[in-house]
């Protein structure tokens, strides 16, 4: 007969274990976070049967282990779990047991396994563990070992580890479901973001605006008045339909409108504002619907029909211009042609050659337009490739200019070069191509009478050739317009509007850029033009192999390049254009990894796509600090001025527009590294730092410093021009181990002493106000 005493122990046991379990269940149920929830299963779980050690594992969908939660044990104990040779092997044993197991016997039980059991210093004698499923899926298992005493687990405590097991079990389930929820939504938010069309979101019931991506505010910015937000704009717009009615916002209201739950498609409105501003779109409206059918808001799609007008416009020109130019040679030919088939009088064998060498002239004319048109499409797929060597720039002038002559040029060409300029890297035939075109441009819109003048400079590690009229001039508007395909003003333009626009194209494929400056109308033009300056003068063999050098560092490896773009077309093509030319590309689908990756593998250059899921170029730039280590070169579809503008504020080295050549690929990659690489000496003002000596003058005064000065100064030099940040000094000076901008403060208050710098008025060092520091430019003014 049992003592009635025990009967009241193990009843007041068995509350306190209820009460422990419910106080439990209350816990876990109080949070989402599933770190939280796990910890909390483990030590409950091993409190209530206990346990001396718990610990739960999980799988991700294709089996392969993820996390390890555990309770009880040392650090030392953990350590010696995670480093048991044989732990995977039996973890993975104990993954495919279909139910509850009980193990009286651990030690020998894991030895009859074949495994050793001396992971811990005491092995628990104990054990007991359960695999982890919710709703049929495997997510993880759920062991506890080493019962207080040495006692074996009961029914009760394996009815309290399946019940925690299934808790844990929902709680994994449910945190990877709100993951994969909110990966989705991003990859929605910021596919909606990024979209090139206008993306608007209305309350059904309200009228209110919920949301609008970045292209829906760019549309109406300009009706917008300034530092009024989006929703003021709804109150006084008016609405113009193509069939000619108006709907004023502010007599009906846009809850009114969208009441009527209609389907909108390809609707042309105009949307105005009182004071006149106005723009056009194309509206698509779709009316969204809950699980009840109930009218819950609407979705407003919005392009700027700007931009397909313009389109329009300039196709039409193109047309027109394709028109007007081969008629006049056409007109030549057959006027020529029909003079000599149907003459009523016997010409004399000199005028007869005299027509066939106009109908000659007029098809080279033809055949050149023809080029030109072909020259413009490459340019627009991307497909234009150009073969740059080692070229003298007096030999590729002689040559345009002697072309231009002989063609009929009437003006003058002054060339005006000096005595030490290094040879460029050229595809000549190209390159005197783009010189033809300029000559012809400045004999087009300036007198006879005025000469044309070419000079050439040397810009760090390019060469600038320019070309100079005296003709009609441009005006602001004009030269923003110059390069742009098919542009053709009156004013002026290049062989039918083509004749720039390829320049632009040739030039940028060698990695250069083009540029045209004006006083203003009656005072000339100047265009120039940037080349790759090729120091060596081996000739094209030599080129060659400094093409293939420059893509190997200084130690024979290849150079590394981290192309950072979601689209893995332009991944497949940015790395073998790469590979090819003898760097070792790292591809990256997105931005998630990049300072792991940055910081492991070391690039010398990022290739960074302007626009990525969540996020852009410009941004990360400002976010990720080892960016500021490395040049950057963006890659974007955007070729807007103030979109490059932004990007090279940001601090890019470099910024291409798709499409883009190999050719031109390689040779930006190549420019840019060349940009970065470190020069001899360093000269600004008196102060001069010999690089390969190390060594630092005021003038002819030696100045001493120790390494950290040496470096601090040595690095500011190398990116005079550009601020550096208390972030970015310590990581590139002290690499990191000091976090402390104080002791770059310090650094530069000494080197300023030791260079005799005024601090109320530096020349050297100046102070960018709780930012950093920036070294000038040698050739600031």
């Amino acid at each position: 007969m049992s003592n009635p005493n025990d009967r009241e122990v193990a009843e007041q046991e068995h509350e306190a274990r209820r009460s422990g379990l419910a106080a439990a269940m209350l816990r876990i149920g109080a949070s989402l976070d599933l770190e939280t929830v796990l910890n909390e299963v483990v030590e409950s779980a091993r409190a209530l049967t206990g346990a001396r050690y718990s610990v739960i594992s999980t799988i991700d969908e294709t089996g392969a282990p993820q996390d390890f939660v555990s309770s009880g044990f040392t650090e030392e104990e953990h350590r010696n779990m995670v480093e048991w040779p044989d732990g995977p092997k039996l973890f993975a044993f104990f993954r495919d047991v279909p139910g509850p197991l009980r193990i009286a016997d651990f030690p020998a039980y894991i030895r009859s396994l074949g495994f050793s059991a001396d992971f811990l210093p005491s092995t628990p004698k104990t054990f007991q563990g359960t695999p982890m499923r919710h709703r049929g899926a495997h997510v993880g298992s759920f062991y506890l070992a080493g019962k207080e005493g040495g006692r074996v687990f009961t029914d009760e405590d394996e009815a309290v580890l399946v019940l925690f097991a299934a808790q844990a079990a929902a709680a994994i389930a449910h945190a990877r479901a709100y993951h994969d929820e909110r990966r989705a939504r991003a990859d929605l938010e910021a596919l909606i973001e990024t979209s090139p069309v206008g993306v608007v979101v209305f309350d059904a019931a309200t009228g209110g605006l919920v949301s609008f991506n970045r292209e829906a505010n760019r549309i109406v910015e300009s009706l917008r008045m300034p530092g009024k937000p989006l929703e003021q704009l709804l109150e006084i717009m008016t609405c113009r339909f193509a069939d000619g009615r108006e709907v004023a916002l502010a007599e009906l209201p846009l809850a009114t409108l969208l009441s009527n739950a209609e389907t909108v498609r390809a609707e042309e409105i105009e949307l105005s504002v009182p004071d006149g501003r106005s723009v056009t779109t194309l509206i698509n409206a779709t009316p969204i619907r809950d699980g009840d059918d109930a009218f819950v808001s609407v979705v407003v799609t919005v392009q700027d029909l700007a931009q397909l007008k313009e389109l329009e416009r300039m196709r039409a020109e193109f047309l027109g211009m394709v028109s007007h130019e081969l008629r006049a040679p056409l007109a030549s030919i057959k006027g020529s042609a029909a003079t000599v088939l149907g003459r009523s009088r016997n010409f004399a064998p000199a005028e007869i050659e005299q027509f066939f060498r106009i109908i000659e002239e007029q098809a080279d004319r033809m055949d050149s337009l023809i080029g030109d048109l072909l020259d413009a499409g490459r340019i627009e797929t991307g497909t234009l490739s150009v073969a740059p060597e080692p070229s003298e720039v007096v030999d590729l002038l002689d040559w345009a200019r002697t072309t231009f002559l002989s063609g009929g040029g009437r003006h003058r060409v002054v060339i005006d070069l000096p005595p030490d300029l290094p040879q460029v890297l050229a595809d000549r035939e190209r390159i005197v191509q783009v010189l033809n075109n300029l000559l012809a441009n400045a004999a087009r819109y300036s007198p006879e009478s005025s000469p044309i003048r070419v000079e050439a400079a040397r810009e760090g590690v390019h060469v600038a050739i320019a070309v100079s009229d005296e003709g009609h001039g441009l005006t602001p508007e004009r030269l923003a317009k110059l390069f742009r395909k098919y542009a053709r003003d009156g004013e002026r333009s290049a062989d039918g509007g083509l004749g720039l626009a390829i320049c632009k194209g040739l030039v940028e494929a060698h990695g250069g850029r083009i540029r045209a400056e004006s006083g203003g109308p009656g005072q000339g033009a100047r265009f120039t033009f940037t080349l790759p300056a090729a120091d060596d003068t081996g000739g094209a063999a030599a080129g060659a192999e400094r093409s293939r050098a420059a893509a190997h560092s200084d130690d024979g490896e290849r150079t590394r390049i981290l192309v950072v773009d979601d689209d893995p077309e332009t991944l497949r093509f940015v790395r073998d254009a790469l590979g090819e030319a003898g760097y070792a590309p790292l591809v990256a689908g997105d931005h998630e990894d990049l300072v792991h990756v940055l910081e492991k593998e070391k690039p010398a250059l990022v290739l960074l796509d302007l626009m990525l899921p969540g996020t852009d170029g410009i941004e990360l730039m400002e976010q990720v600090p080892g960016l500021s280590d490395v040049p950057v070169v963006f890659i974007s579809g955007y070729g807007r001025d103030e979109t490059i503008a932004r990007a090279l504020e940001a601090g890019a080295e470099d910024y291409i527009v798709k499409p883009f050549s190999p050719t031109e690929l390689v040779a930006r990659v190549r420019a840019a590294l060349r940009r970065r690489a470190e020069p001899d000496s360093f000269v600004l003002g008196d102060l001069t730092i010999d690089y390969d000596r190390r060594r630092v003058c005021i003038g002819e005064r030696p100045v001493a410093l120790t390494a950290t000065e040496y470096e601090l100064l040595r690095t500011l030099s190398l990116r005079a021009g550009r601020v550096l940040t208390y972030e970015a000094l310590l990581r590139q000076v002290w690499s990191g181990r000091n976090s402390d901008a104080k002791i770059v403060r310090a650094y530069v208050k000494r080197l300023r002493r030791k260079l005799g710098d005024d601090a109320k008025r530096p020349a050297y060092i100046l102070t960018e106000f709780r930012v950093g520091y920036r070294m000038p430019r040698p050739d600031d003014p």
